[in-house]
């Protein structure tokens, strides 16, 4: 049966829905930026729809009836110093990365190139050694065009995402002061604002390097799929740096805030006192938001070029069926028209009115999402694929019909929100194990981190079972090619994922601005329960990112393994078995790296803040300002010069592996590190959202139980304030970062497989 999607429509579908994307967020952040951050005392609400969602309102009506113009000033300058400390940082970061992407790049060059001697005669075709395809040295020139694509488009989607972040933050408190609804639908647009230009951009950018690069391969599919590998690559290890520098500098202020604020000082959490408050508020924007950003999109290249890579290979490469082979973008085309929807209900079909709907408003995000992917999936499979075609699997091609293939995309999906729901049933303050780990304050500080410890390790059990299920349904139906598929498909939401984890940072820094600017405590319980949702959220983002981590990994393992034409990896022979207890140690040095360095930036932040507690008089008082400027540049030089030797650790394992003990070593270090990378990550990961909603259980008191346990400064509380800080480091910066060490060193051995294969070995060559 021929497919019903012609090539042309293709070639419209996929721009198209990539630019209503970006349209659609440049509307949110023009929605957003209609509230005010300017004090417009007498101008009157214009237009009939001067009340709808609040856009127009002028935000000078304060609750308590203080129509105090100087808040709306106060908050203009801290969001003016956070946008500031954040823009410095990242432009540091950038020229550093600068610098790699160049290196690396002409690395990717000499490598590649040199695998047929910088040859420029034609070669054989692999699927058809009759025809002649282009040479070696061509695909050298345009993997390393397409790193530097991938690389400049994550740069910037981490950047947009920052930057809209900052925009939102002070607009999200000015509007909570008319209420709760009003300040979450701020909050998630500008959420959204982030999600959708990410998701756009990737894909966009993805489909352009497609059909600009067809133009010079032409019929020569499997060296044009095996090219853009290289956008995987820059997309993954720019995320790399972005989630340990953003990662070290979030929580070395953050930890240094806590520490001598609220444990030695006594003085509530952002306290425009502290001289670390600025630098903590700017690293919640640099880690969970440029950081975050990077992260996804580099699964969302990693797994698309996986699947092109494999399916180049498969009868719709062989065949040259172009709608079939760029089935795995019109998904990600879909996705974006569903979360277009989606987001609707959250912003302009419901209102929340009370606190206690935020959550659940969040979850049915998840959920509406997800249903409504699974019958854009069914339509795409029907439309774009032909009723049976074959996959290529391990030298063999295996037969597959398109229903098998729509299971694949579908299992992924879903096991994307059950890991999301389970991340949050063991992270969300709503529910007994937090609770629990809260209640163990009351024997101090010991017991918390046990039972935190406990929490984390047993939240491992579901998403692995899930990811399991998923692997080995997907594997069945469609060998390799199902696996990067199903790792699409829990992706294929990733603009409502993003939304949903861009809000939790965002309503965190509007809490932290409305304690700086000294508003009233309703204010701040406003902005306190729109943080404690994020918080969850955040949570949830972080499990989907590990959770497609594992699946893509395994995919480009699968591409890497075809690519270096390795046809079993036999754990039983000496080569493959080192390398698989190698590889499963390496999560561990790379966590034991990032924590040190959390751990080494924290203690200069809180000799500086105790330094100026000591020596500014006033300072304790309130008549003096602290000089928040010098725990920015602490932050900064700390995050910078530490994220250089776990970054390095990531990218030279599989150049120096691959070259001096060859392709079947590296297979094993690869496996081992997903293995053990993705258990590690999601303990960690879900152990600092655990300890951190415990503290802010206590701190709201919501119920009786709580309030036996608080109130702030109680010993339960500081209990739970040093649980907190010792689970900041895992849950932003080892936890969120090790699923980029699993799909980094997966894509680079890909990228780098022809090499390996002909030149790798090296040490077995000699002994």
């Amino acid at each position: 049966m021929a497919v019903l999607l012609s090539t042309l429509a293709t070639e419209i579908v996929i721009p198209v829905a990539a630019v209503v994307g970006i349209v659609f967020s440049l509307v949110q952040w023009f929605l957003v930026s209609l509230v005010k951050v300017t004090p417009e005392r007498n101008a009157p609400p214009s237009g009939p729809n001067s009340n709808k969602n609040g856009c127009n309102d002028y935000l000078i009506e304060e609750e308590e009836g203080l129509n105090d113009q100087n808040v709306v000033v106060k908050c203009a300058e801290i969001q003016n110093a956070i946008s500031e400390g954040s823009t410095s940082f990242l432009f540091t970061m950038y020229q550093y990365v600068g610098v790699f992407m160049v290196v690396f790049a002409i690395l990717i060059f000499l490598f590649l190139g040199s695998v047929e001697g910088f040859s420029t005669k034609s070669q054989p075709c692999t699927y058809d050694a009759a025809k002649t395809c282009k040479p070696a040295l061509a695909t050298a020139i345009f993997s390393t065009v397409a790193f530097v694509l991938g690389g400049i488009t994550s740069v910037l989607s981490g950047f947009l995402g920052m930057k809209i972040a900052t925009y939102a933050n002070a607009r999200t408190t000015l509007e909570a002061r008319k209420g709760v609804g009003k300040a979450f639908i701020t909050a998630f647009r500008s959420g959204a604002v982030m999600g959708f230009l990410l998701a756009a951009n990737g894909l966009l950018v993805l489909f352009i390097t497609i059909n600009l690069f067809k133009l010079y391969y032409g019929d020569d599919w499997e060296g044009l799929f095996e090219s853009i590998t290289g956008y995987g690559l820059g997309g993954s290890s720019m995320a790399l740096f972005g989630r340990v520098g953003g990662g070290i500098y979030t929580k070395a202020a953050d930890v240094g805030a806590d520490l001598v604020g609220k444990v030695e000082r006594n003085i509530p959490e952002d306290d425009p006192r502290n001289p670390a408050v600025i630098a903590d508020n700017v690293g919640d924007n640099v880690g969970d938001i440029a950081g975050m950003g990077s992260d996804l999109f580099g699964s969302y290249a990693e797994s698309s070029c996986a699947a092109l890579v494999v399916a180049s290979i498969s009868s719709f490469g062989i065949n040259h069926e172009f709608t079939p082979m760029l089935y795995p973008l019109l998904i990600s085309s879909v996705g974006i028209i569903v979360c277009l929807i989606t987001t609707l209900f959250a912003t302009d079909f419901f209102e929340i009115k009370a606190v206690k709907e935020i959550e659940p408003a969040l979850k049915k995000q998840l959920i509406i999402s997800t249903v409504l992917m699974t019958i854009g999936i069914a339509i795409v499979s029907w439309i774009a694929l032909p009723s049976s075609f074959t996959i290529f699997n391990f030298g063999v091609q295996k037969v597959v019909k398109n229903w098998q293939l729509f299971l694949c995309v579908a299992v992924g999906l879903w096991a994307g929100l059950i890991i999301g729901f389970v991340t949050e049933y063991y992270t969300s303050n709503a529910y007994s194990p937090v609770q629990d780990v809260a209640d163990s304050c009351r024997t101090g500080a010991a017991t918390n981190v046990i039972f935190g410890l406990a929490l984390g390790y047993k939240s491992v059990i579901i998403p692995i079972f899930a990811i399991a299920v998923s692997i080995y349904v997907s594997f069945s139906f469609a060998a390799m090619y199902g696996i990067a598929v199903a790792a699409l498909g829990m992706l294929s939401t990733i603009a409502t994922g993003l939304a949903i984890d861009a809000y939790g940072p965002i309503s965190d820094n509007a809490g932290g601005i409305a304690e700086m600017a000294g508003m009233s405590h309703r204010i701040r319980e406003r902005t306190d329960a729109l943080d404690a949702a994020g918080n969850t959220t955040a949570a949830i983002g972080k499990g989907f990112a590990i959770g497609s981590a594992a699946l893509v990994s395994l995919a480009l393992f699968g591409a890497f393994v075809s690519r270096a034409a390795i046809s079993t990896v036999d754990v039983l022979t000496p080569k493959v078995f080192i390398g698989l207890i190698v590889g499963a140690m390496l999560p561990y040095w790379f966590s034991a790296m990032t924590m040190k360095s959390v751990g080494s930036a924290a203690l200069k932040m809180v000799e500086e803040v105790r330094r100026q507690f000591n020596t500014i008089p006033g300072l304790m008082e309130g008549t003096a300002k602290p000089d928040y400027a010098t725990c920015v540049k602490i932050s900064t030089d700390a995050s910078i010069k530490e994220m250089i030797p776990p970054g390095a650790l990531v990218i030279l394992t599989p150049l120096i592996v691959g070259t001096f003990f060859g392709v079947e070593t590296l297979s094993g270090v690869l496996a081992g590190s997903l293995v053990s990378g993705v258990q590690i990550a999601i303990s960690a990961s879900n152990t600092g959202g655990a300890w951190d909603n415990a503290k802010k259980y206590i701190e709201a008191g919501a119920s009786e139980h709580a309030r036996t346990l608080g109130p702030k400064g109680s010993d339960p509380h500081k209990a739970a304030v040093i649980g907190d800080t010792i689970g900041d480091p895992l849950k932003d910066t080892s936890g969120p970062s090790l699923n980029i060490l699993i799909k980094l060193m997966a894509v680079e051995s890909l990228v780098f497989a022809p090499f390996f294969a002909t030149h790798g070995g090296l040490l077995f060559k000699i002994f």
